[in-house]
C-alpha cells in the first residue's frame, strides 16, 4: 500500500480508536426493573416487548460485531478487538441458570485478524469471518480450526468479511473495496476502476463452492461488483427461487443527505456502478463527485438498487426471519428482513424492519423494532448496534461494538 495511503488509513484508525474509547467510557446504561432475568434498560421496542442488558466490557467484551446462537443459552460472539490486525477473538456466551446471576463469557481463539462474519454452515459447523481467511469449526468445548478459504485481500479501508450461506451451501463472501471512492495517492480516480479489474477485483461479492467429501473450496468467483462495503447479506425465499440482498455503505460524502445507502438484489454478474455511480435520497442515480463529464448513470447503465435508505445510517447486518409456524410462536420481526443501521447520524442507531411480499422482496417504509438509542446521560449511552441474531424463542439478541455490550429483546414478564 503507498505511503500516503497508509498515513490516511491510519489517520482513520486513530479518530475511530479514540470515537471507540470515548463511546466506551461514557457507556452506562440506567438499569431499572428486569426484562426477561436482565437488567431492564430504557430503549424503544414493539408494544409488550422489552430490552434487557445481558454483558457489558466488564465480562470480556472489546468490540463485538457479530451473535450466533449454537445451543440453548449458548452463543458465540465474533468480538474484533479493535482495528488492529489480530486483536480479535471468538468469545462464547453462556446464560445463567439462576434468576440474578450474570452471564458470562470465556475465549475459544484468540489473536484472530479482524474477525467479523459468523454463521451456521449446512454442515452443521459454524464458519468465521477474518480479513484475510475463511474458517470453519465445529460446535464443542473447544475450537477445531480448519481454513476453508485464505489469502483474501485483508488491506484497505474494507477488509471485513460479511458471510452468509445460500439454500443451496454455496457461501457468499464481502470484498469491499480498498478506497472510499477509488481515489489514488494523488487523489485521482481512473475510469475504470482498478479496483474492479484483474482476476480478483474488490468491491464485489464472491461465491464460493465447497464440495467433495471434506466439503472442501471447489470454486470462488465473483457474483456481484460494483459494490462498495456489503456488511449486510440476507437471503429471502421466493416462487422463483432464493433472492439475495445486500447491504450498501456508500460513499463518504459529508452532506446529511447525500448519498443513499442500498438495498441492493444481487444477480449474477449484476453490477452496481460503484465508485461512479450512486443513488440520490429517492434512489436515482447520480454521478459520483470526481467523475462528472466522464461517465453517465443512467439505470441502464448499472444494476439500480430496490431501495434508497438515509445517508449514513451505516447498514451492519441484514437478517431474514423465517415466519412462525403457528400464531402462538408470532414475534414483531417473524417473516420480516431486520436491518441494523449503526450510524453516526440521527437516522441511525435503531434495528428496523421490512414486510416481505410474496415474490420474496422488501417492500413499504422501514419501521422501528428497536430504537430510542439517542444518548441521554445517566441513561444510556448513543445506540451503536453491529450485529444481531433472533434465538429458538424468538427473542432477538443485539451486540454494539463501541459501547461494548450484548442486549436483548424479550417480551415482557416471560423470563429465560
Amino acid at each position: 500500500m503507498p505511503g500516503a495511503t497508509r498515513l490516511r488509513y491510519l489517520a482513520l484508525w486513530l479518530a475511530s480508536a479514540v470515537l471507540s474509547f470515548n463511546a466506551f467510557a461514557q457507556a452506562a446504561y440506567l438499569t431499572q426493573g428486569q426484562c426477561a432475568g436482565f437488567p431492564r434498560v430504557a430503549l424503544a421496542t414493539p408494544a409488550g416487548w422489552c430490552a434487557g442488558l445481558v454483558a457489558t466490557g466488564t465480562q470480556g467484551l472489546s468490540m463485538p460485531r457479530r451473535i450466533l446462537e449454537v445451543a440453548p443459552g449458548r452463543f458465540w460472539i465474533a468480538d474484533m478487538g479493535n482495528w488492529e490486525p489480530h486483536r480479535g477473538r471468538l468469545l462464547e456466551l453462556v446464560l445463567p441458570e439462576a434468576p440474578g446471576d450474570e452471564a458470562r463469557t470465556r475465549i475459544l481463539a484468540a489473536r484472530l485478524d479482524r474477525p467479523h462474519g459468523l454463521a451456521l454452515g449446512p454442515d452443521g459447523k459454524v464458519y468465521v469471518g477474518e480479513a484475510g481467511t475463511i474458517w470453519r469449526t465445529p460446535v464443542g468445548l473447544n475450537v477445531q480450526r480448519e481454513d476453508v478459504i485464505t489469502d483474501l485481500p485483508a488491506d484497505g479501508a474494507h477488509p471485513l468479511k460479511e458471510i452468509v450461506f445460500g439454500p443451496d451451501g454455496h457461501l457468499f463472501i464481502n470484498l469491499g473495496s480498498a478506497t472510499d471512492a477509488c481515489r489514488d495517492d494523488r487523489q485521482q480516480q481512473p475510469l475504470p476502476c482498478p479496483e474492479k479489474q484483474g482476476p480478483q477485483p474488490r468491491a464485489a461479492v464472491y461465491e464460493a463452492v465447497l464440495g467433495g467429501p471434506e466439503h472442501t473450496l471447489q470454486s470462488l468467483r465473483p457474483h456481484a461488483t460494483g459494490l462498495r462495503n456489503s456488511l449486510g447479506l440476507a437471503f429471502t425465499a421466493g416462487p422463483k427461487g432464493p433472492r439475495l440482498w445486500q447491504a450498501e455503505n456508500s460513499v463518504d460524502y459529508t452532506d446529511a443527505t447525500l448519498p443513499a445507502e442500498e438495498l441492493n438484489e444481487l444477480k449474477p454478474g449484476s453490477d452496481h456502478g460503484w465508485p461512479q455511480c450512486l443513488s440520490d435520497a429517492r434512489g436515482r442515480p447520480v454521478v459520483a463527485r470526481g467523475y462528472e463529464g466522464r461517465t453517465r448513470c443512467r439505470a441502464s447503465d448499472h444494476t439500480p438498487p430496490v431501495m434508497a435508505w438515509p445517508a449514513h445510517v451505516a447498514p451492519l447486518q441484514l437478517l431474514t426471519v423465517p415466519p412462525a409456524d403457528h400464531p402462538d410462536r408470532a414475534t414483531p420481526w417473524s417473516g420480516r428482513l431486520l436491518a441494523v443501521w449503526h450510524g453516526y447520524r440521527s437516522q441511525g442507531h435503531r434495528i428496523v424492519s421490512f414486510t416481505l411480499n410474496r415474490d420474496g422482496q422488501p417492500t413499504g417504509a422501514a419501521r422501528n423494532e428497536v430504537a430510542g438509542w439517542t444518548a441521554q446521560r445517566g441513561v444510556r449511552p448513543l445506540g451503536n448496534p453491529a450485529g444481531i441474531t433472533v434465538d429458538r424463542q424468538g427473542r432477538l439478541w443485539i451486540v454494539e461494538d463501541r459501547n461494548r455490550t450484548v442486549l436483548v429483546v424479550a417480551p415482557e414478564g416471560k423470563h429465560r
